[in-house]
């Protein structure tokens, strides 16, 4: 592993850890921060129903979509390097997204907001893994970055809710400008630059396959959650498979694959990308509803609404916390299946909860359940490769994460929407039968006449909350059903043994390293911490050493 120190050396490693967390806050946080604007901006740039969940879900899909690549250039070209253009990127799309006078213009600065995180995500983790040499010091570290990814996810309404009672609706993507600027400043003094000197060149054809896997299905699936099944989806369907076959067919030749499928061997690794994905696909869903509900049902002003909404974020941040704690005594797969029987009763409970109160708790429920997901996912994701797979094993991870925030908007969230359109009376107007905001609007311009409206759209919005409750739930089992079977082997972090020193192979000449930056040996690879479950010594899984 090749690497460069910043101006003085790597010697304030801590200091590089809270510019790291500032970009892994907003990311999280960009995702939710439109839940609240989306009345607003509905009101002024007047999308159609599918062009607003667009908006919506863009992002998460662009970031899913691209995680890999950018996971990949990052161990070629520099992961601080790539931390920086991505950073860049961020800023510039934020300005487009803030002043967009159309809902196509809005929808393509989404879309390169969600390519800019790409590029960012992975860097930080990457860098992370490798800043902190001590296993106790790395998973601190880790553990801080996905208590961030909590708290931008959980914040993400809040903050907007604040921005939107004082400014207008486009004040909710300014926030990345601020968030970015002590990146692009302090980066290179405080972060040191990472790369794979084996790594090869990038196979550009590679990236092109896997691009063209990867949408067509994305499009498949959200089409499906909201018209069904038609010639196009299975067009898309059919596309998609083909050319993620020829994907995989090209990375098994290659000597510097893209993504190494080696990884998808280990058991643990595997089960980590399941439980990332179904989990977050259950939460995204409802959370992504309920800043709706709070305002154009309960009538709540953004303010109030994004009060209403911390006790999601305080359910999320316990969550986290707590679960590093218990898996010291009790075994990964059983902390996650009883954050999802948790998250079970909440689901149970937002199904027939009617008012502010009761649904606001049940959010809270659901969040602090599947908070182990995020924490434990992630970590056994990115302890699961070799140092110098870091950032590919972290953009796969993140992928999951983010493919499972974006499914829940697109499948919870169609569904919502088919069950909100077919209650609405069939004299409603079509515009009022697209979405709650539009109806809302409709009724103040209706002379006497808009309470029936008004009455009837909120009472199938809550409908389609309620459906979309017991969908989730649904992914919230399955999810734990796997974690039971693909995780179960893995011991509580007590009963593994404690890191020892890396030893430097004896067939491989030690990298050179900088004046002024600590002796970083190289771990030796071994093919146990990809190609199986267990490591062939019979040690205890290098992973929950690191939680």
């Amino acid at each position: 592993m090749t690497t460069a120190p910043p101006a003085g050396g790597v010697r304030r490693p801590w200091l590089g850890l809270a510019v790291l967390l500032l970009p892994v806050t907003l990311m999280t946080a960009d995702l939710g921060v439109l839940w609240l604007a989306t009345p607003f901006l509905a009101g002024d740039l007047e999308p159609t129903g599918s062009e607003l969940l667009w908006i919506t879900d863009i992002y998460g899909f662009l970031t899913a979509g691209t995680l890999v690549v950018m996971g990949t250039l990052g161990d070629r070209i520099g992961r601080r390097r790539l931390l920086l253009y991505g950073s860049a990127g961020f800023v510039a799309a934020s300005l487009l997204a803030a002043y967009a006078t159309d809902p196509l213009t809005l929808i393509a600065a989404r879309a390169l907001l969600g390519v800019a995180g790409a590029a960012v995500l992975p860097s930080t983790l990457a860098l992370i893994s490798l800043m902190f040499t001590d296993a106790r010091q790395r998973a601190t570290a880790v553990a801080m970055w996905v208590t961030a990814l909590s708290v931008g996810l959980a914040a993400g309404p809040v903050i907007g809710g604040v921005l939107l009672d004082r400014w207008w609706w486009g004040s909710v993507f300014l926030i990345g400008v601020p968030v970015m600027l002590p990146v692009l400043l302090l980066a290179r003094a405080l972060l040191p630059e990472y790369r794979d000197p084996a790594a090869g060149r990038l196979d550009l054809a590679s990236v092109a396959l896997f691009l063209l896997a990867v949408l067509p299905l994305i499009y498949a699936v959200k089409t499906v959650a909201a018209h069904g099944p038609d010639a196009g989806t299975a067009l898309a369907l059919a596309a998609g498979a083909a050319f993620a076959t020829a994907f995989v067919r090209r990375q098994h030749r290659l000597e510097h694959p893209l993504l190494d499928l080696r990884l998808f061997r280990n058991r643990a690794f595997t089960g980590a990308l399941l439980a990332l994905l179904l989990g977050m696909t259950a939460l995204n869903g409802v959370e992504y509803l309920v800043p709706q509900y709070l305002q154009g049902v309960a009538g709540k002003s953004p303010l109030e609404a994004g009060l209403w909404l911390l006790p999601g974020a305080a359910g999320l941040v316990l969550g986290s916390q707590l679960t590093p704690l218990l898996v010291r005594r009790l075994r990964p797969a059983a902390v996650v299946v009883a954050g999802l029987a948790v998250a079970l009763g909440g689901y149970a409970t937002l199904a027939v909860a009617e008012g502010v109160v009761p649904v606001s708790l049940a959010l809270a429920v659901i969040m602090f359940g599947i908070a182990p997901i995020s924490v434990l996912g992630t970590t056994l994701a990115v302890g699961s490769a070799p140092p110098e797979k870091a950032g590919a094993a972290a953009a796969t991870g993140q992928t999951a994460y983010d493919l499972g925030l974006a499914l829940g908007i697109a499948v919870t969230g169609s569904a919502a929407a088919a069950v909100y359109w077919s209650g609405m009376p069939d004299g409603a107007p079509a515009e009022a039968r697209d979405t709650l905001g539009a109806a809302l609007a409709l009724a103040d311009r209706i002379p006497g006449g808009g309470d029936t409206l008004i009455a009837s759209a909120r009472e199938s919005f809550t409908h389609g909350l309620q459906w979309a409750a017991l969908l989730s739930a649904g992914f919230a089992l399955v999810t734990a059903v796997l974690v039971g079977v693909l995780l179960r082997h893995i011991p509580p972090v007590s009963a593994a043994p404690r890191p020892v020193a890396p030893v430097e192979p004896a067939d491989r000449a030690r990298p050179s390293v900088p004046s002024g930056s600590p002796d970083r040996r190289r771990r030796p690879e071994s093919p146990d911490r990809t190609d199986s479950p267990r490591p062939s010594s019979g040690a205890a899984p290098r992973v929950p050493s690191e939680v």
